[in-house]
């Protein structure tokens, strides 16, 4: 994977790379929207806790297709608050440390009104 940022283009700023690209016979993987439920059914209190057991979630579909979060190429995250931006950030950040894939934020009303987010993504390996 190459991470792309056009010279001629804005730079990103804030842990992403403007695209990815996966070179020719590398499995992809396309992960459904991750949500803040676990295995019991139970939605945490608080964005920074639904945050975290959505990336947990998130990278244990990844575990299950023999992947981890260095592996994702692309990752959409829907929050269903603009308030919950900069928090959303930070956390992702932390989770990914210096891994930085494509990214896109959208702001939008979510399935369920409990749940503050839910992040989709794409892995190559």
């Amino acid at each position: 994977m190459t991470p792309i940022n056009a010279p001629d283009a804005p730079q990103p700023g804030g842990g992403y790379s403007q695209a990815i690209l996966v070179e020719p016979g590398q499995s992809l993987l396309f992960v459904s929207g991750q949500i803040p439920v676990d295995a019991a059914g139970e939605v945490p209190a608080g964005f920074a806790a639904q945050c975290r057991l959505v990336w947990r979630n998130l990278a244990a579909q990844l575990a299950a297709a023999d992947m981890d979060l260095t592996h994702l190429v692309k990752v959409t995250t829907f929050l269903s608050d603009r308030r919950h931006a900069q928090e959303n950030s930070a956390i992702r950040r932390e989770i990914l440390g210096d891994h930085a894939p494509a990214l896109t934020v959208i702001v939008c009303d979510i399935y369920d009104p409990a749940w503050l987010l839910e992040i989709e993504a794409v892995a190559a390996k």
